[in-house]
């Protein structure tokens, strides 16, 4: 039916643009949009989160998985301000998301009146691309439209604030008159690439080079076959920034993992040890892991000018897409003839991957950790979509998995919030009802919302076609990321009253729910637990009793961080024993003999 009401246009418009799902929380700022939803039969799908941070995070998640536009929608006042963490989430990863929220009516604007915010204010840094008032409905189309627009080709989040009187007045399109601007659906994305005489600089500055390293990022996803052609031309090893762990497979044997504090020993050694640096979509942030200034000569490749260049001093930006970039510089290019780098690389990442499966071997009380990633690692679904939240599971996230096949895999990069695990878990269920989804979580991120969002996955769950959504616990009663960061760098005993968190029954709660759930106080328990999760016809929730004094110091460690864990120690941490016999035992296992593994 044709839209009567400015929010009926809306929805109608959103469905235009072929969204489907709009993650939100409801309040009297949008009681408008509300009743249009009703009319609407519920199209686009109106996912009740249980907090309206969580919503943003959920259509961020969806976003990332999807490669589709994210929209999620909360009430005035309150509602948009907690959107608030999970927009500078999608801000600083670079995730289109529209946000649409109410505001009290027009009447009432500038009155100090109930739940009223200027939202034009607050949301101008977070939807700095673009943010704008509703005001008449002649107005929405071209608002919404650019909105959207500039979401997907910025990458970014944009707002719309619609006041609630708005939302109910009847629509009229903009008319072909003075100060009426039409709008129009869709565009077609452009394919960028470099200019002649940039490949032809970069070809000359990789063909010099005898030592070649590749950093690649989240950009090149979409250039995987480039990306590994290239590495075999110039005989280069292939880093990982976190956020493009999945860009391309570990199973390749010159891809050295993951870069920077949560990184790889064979990541470190090649930024160390090379002459040329090739940066592919990437602006990873961390300079003091990539090649002291004036050991390499540069090359960058990023399809946002904005970005390029200013992480490393490189020779030659240039700005075009990953994958067509590449393939117009694959036939400049001399295939290197002296493969003893990248033997050195392979070498590098066939004994790194052999002291990943030992640490995970070393004994703890109750599990080791990166038991129970090591674990899982091989019985991964090649379809499987896997998320981390912030904090210690990012390190055996980032270390102890290896990605393959189609695999998908992201966590919150910039802002390393705490939270975003759960809710990006139930964003990639929507998009993609039919793949099997994996959330790794602290037990501190599940206490601050994730346990609430349990109950968004119980009451969603019969809608997705395959109900495999493994939720896995790291339950140590320890806000452990920033415990050992207090030892590490800021050389300081572990302060109970802030690090330690109430114990919780995560798998009784989930119980509760009508999920699975198991609770593992055993790493014997850990596979029969992961084939049971893995096969199961509907969410599971592992509650993982995990130690908290295995180390996620990185294996590049400085002696200054372990001197000052050290000094941590003797000063009164109430775990000293513990994290002294762990961390000996942990960090053993890189000097020690190494043999074939069957984990991997």
């Amino acid at each position: 039916m044709a839209a009567t009401e400015v929010s009926d246009f809306l929805l109608e418009r959103l469905r235009d643009w072929g969204v489907s799902h709009v993650f939100a929380y409801p309040g009297d700022g949008i009681n408008g949009l509300l009743a249009a939803w009703g009319r609407a039969d519920n199209k686009p799908m109106f996912v009740q989160a249980r907090h309206e941070e969580m919503a943003a995070f959920e259509a961020v998640g969806y976003a990332k998985f999807s490669g589709r536009l994210g929209v999620c929608a909360a009430t005035s006042g309150p509602g948009a301000i907690h959107l608030l963490n999970g927009l500078y989430d999608a801000k600083l990863d670079r995730v289109p998301v529209v946000a649409i929220v109410g505001q009290t009516d027009r009447s009432a604007m500038g009155g100090w009146y109930q739940q009223e915010v200027d939202l034009l204010s607050l949301y101008k840094d977070v939807a700095s691309d673009y943010v704008q008032m509703v005001t008449v409905p002649e107005q929405l189309p071209n608002v919404l439209d650019r909105a959207i627009r500039t979401a997907l080709t910025r990458r970014a989040p944009t707002a719309l604030i619609i006041p609630a009187d708005v939302q109910e007045l009847k629509y009229s399109p903009p008319a072909h008159e003075f100060k009426m601007v039409p709008s129009s659906l869709g565009f077609e994305k452009a394919t960028v690439e470099a200019s002649p005489e940039g490949l032809r600089q970069a070809a000359e500055v990789l063909n010099s080079g005898e030592r070649v390293a590749m950093l690649i990022g989240a950009g090149a996803r979409n250039a995987a076959p480039e990306v590994a052609e290239i590495a075999d031309l110039l005989g280069a090893g292939v880093a990982k920034a976190l956020l493009g762990k999945d860009a391309l497979s570990d199973e390749l044997p010159f891809v050295t993992g993951s870069i920077g504090l949560l990184g790889t020993r064979p990541s470190y050694e090649l930024m160390r040890d090379c002459d040329t640096l090739l940066t592919i979509g990437s602006s990873f942030p961390y300079t003091q892991f990539l090649p002291p200034f004036g050991s390499a000569r540069g090359v960058q490749i990023d399809i946002d000018p904005t970005v390029i260049g200013m992480r490393y001093p490189n020779e030659v930006n240039l700005v075009g897409d990953a994958s067509a970039t590449l393939r117009a510089l694959l036939p400049l290019l001399q295939r290197k003839s002296d493969r003893s780098w990248r033997e050195t690389i392979e070498k590098n990442v066939a004994r790194w991957w052999e002291t990943m499966a030992m640490e995970a071997d070393v004994t703890a009380e109750p599990i080791n950790p990166m038991r129970l990633f090591a674990d899982l690692s091989p019985k991964l679904p090649d379809n499987a979509i896997v998320t981390a939240d912030s904090g210690s599971s990012a390190n055996w996230y980032a270390r102890q998995l290896k990605f393959r096949g189609s695999m998908r895999g992201s966590l919150s990069g910039n802002l390393a919030t705490m939270g975003p695990g759960v809710p990006y878990g139930i964003g990639a269920k929507f998009a993609h009802p039919d793949r099997p989804v994996i959330v790794f979580a602290g037990d501190g991120a599940m206490q601050m919302n994730g346990l609430a969002e349990l109950i968004t996955i119980a009451h969603y769950r019969e809608q997705w076609a395959d109900q495999r959504l493994v939720v896995a616990v790291l339950h140590n009663n320890d806000l452990n990321q920033v415990t050992w960061e207090m030892r590490a760098m800021g050389g300081a005993p572990k302060f109970a009253e802030s690090q330690t968190l109430p114990d919780v029954d995560y798998a009784g709660f989930a119980a509760s729910l009508g999920l699975a759930s198991a609770k593992l106080t055993d790493p014997g328990q850990i596979p029969s637990a992961w084939d049971q999760a893995l096969q199961a016809d509907r969410p599971t929730v592992l509650d993982v009793h995990c130690d908290p004094n295995i180390p996620p110091v990185p294996p590049h460690a400085t002696f200054d961080q372990m001197k000052a864990a050290a000094s941590a120690v003797l000063h009164g941490d109430e775990d000293a024993f513990g994290l002294i016999k762990e961390g000996i035992k942990i960090k053993a296992q890189e000097f020690l003999p190494h043999r074939e593994t069957s984990r991997r």
